[in-house]
């Protein structure tokens, strides 16, 4: 790591400082349905397409949005609709509008499913802001991790559709394994050729269905060559193209994404789940929560119960006890952590391991 690297980490290091004593609402993400209309090999919430749990009627939603509008600027804040797949909800396009009536920006996150000419209609007059959709490979890479025969047509069709949306940011998200890491340059060609030009790249965590399926995870090495892949295709300019959030990458830092890592769970990004749970991000796991719409008031809990997102020194322990880059890690990705508070997989260890620094 170079000397502009550290002098920047540090500067990143003072911006978290305020954002934990300020932790301005900036994200709410709503898991507005866990009904899906695919069955994804890495699905981390297991949908299906007849889920135990119903959808949140958006009459229960709304008060969460007057609750948050009378605490601060509503202009100020992305509502996310997730699943599932919020396209399966008949009344989606009403949920957006409301949103949007109440001064918030208005995100959605598809598999592309139902995405259309005509739906990106309807979405535009619902006043949609942001939106992201699910690319995982070419054809056959796509279809494989999707358990699909024509997910990968459909996903194409939603991304040539929602270019007709005027003024609309929009990215495409492909979830890397070992499967489709070799391809990735034949799919940035691909996607560079469709009109894309913003692209994020994930790595699966080994939650959920994805828990036990091997041939999702990378390893380190691939990981490495995810992350060189990354930093060229910046270089080239062809697409805008990121890493995700996950975790803290050590020498990659400030090199495959737009600003370097922090985890903004609890401090500018909270999420509703579809049973009414209040957490801080929904990549975090399911049972870890710190209220309900159904019995607190939302702002009450962001406000006074996320201390444990906001003060991260619990987790200087195990392989976190004596690392050299908890300054700036603080334990990684909160949703990297198991239900005993332990970390289930370290980037900067696994680069570290390696002894490989970016092309």
């Amino acid at each position: 790591m170079n000397v502009h690297q550290q002098q920047w980490l540090e500067a990143n290091r003072d911006y978290v400082q305020r954002l934990k004593k300020e932790h301005p609402l900036r994200q709410l993400f709503w898991e507005c349905t866990l009904r899906c209309n695919m069955a994804c090999r890495h699905c981390g919430s297991d949908c299906m397409k007849v889920s135990s749990v119903p959808d949140m009627p958006l009459s229960d939603f709304l008060p969460v949005l007057d609750d948050v509008a009378a605490h601060c600027d509503p202009s100020q804040v992305l509502v996310n609709t997730v699943g599932g797949e919020p396209l399966v909800r008949p009344d989606l396009m009403d949920c957006g509008r409301s949103i949007r009536e109440r001064g918030f920006m208005w995100g959605l996150v598809t598999n592309g499913i139902g995405l259309d000419r005509s739906m990106a209609r309807e979405m535009a007059q619902a006043g949609i802001n942001t939106l992201a959709i699910d690319v995982d490979g070419t054809r056959e890479d796509h279809n494989w991790l999707r358990n699909s025969t024509t997910g990968f047509d459909r996903a194409m069709e939603a991304v040539e559709a929602v270019q007709t949306i005027p003024h609309l940011t929009w990215d495409v998200i492909t979830c890397v394994n070992s499967r489709n890491i070799n391809r990735l340059d034949e799919l940035k060609h691909l996607l560079v050729e469709a009109g894309v030009t913003r692209w994020r790249c994930f790595t699966i965590i080994p939650m959920g269905r994805a828990a036990n399926d091997e041939s999702l995870q990378l390893t380190d090495e691939q990981f490495r060559d995810l992350l060189n892949f990354i930093v060229v295709t910046r270089r080239e300019g062809k697409i805008r193209l990121s890493y995700a959030c996950e975790g803290y990458l050590g020498a990659y830092e400030g090199l495959v994404r737009d600003y370097f890592y922090n985890c903004q769970a609890g401090l500018t990004v909270a999420s509703v789940r579809a049973n009414g749970d209040i957490s801080g991000c929904l990549s975090v796991r399911s049972d870890y929560h710190q209220g309900n719409i159904y019995r607190d008031r939302f702002w009450d809990v962001w406000e006074n119960r996320f201390e444990q997102y906001r003060d991260r020194e619990w987790m200087r322990h195990g392989i976190c006890q004596d690392c050299e880059a908890f300054r700036y890690c603080e334990g990684n990705g909160f949703h990297l952590r198991d239900e005993h508070g332990d970390l289930m997989l370290c980037h900067y260890n696994r680069l570290k391991n390696i002894k490989l620094q970016p092309q």
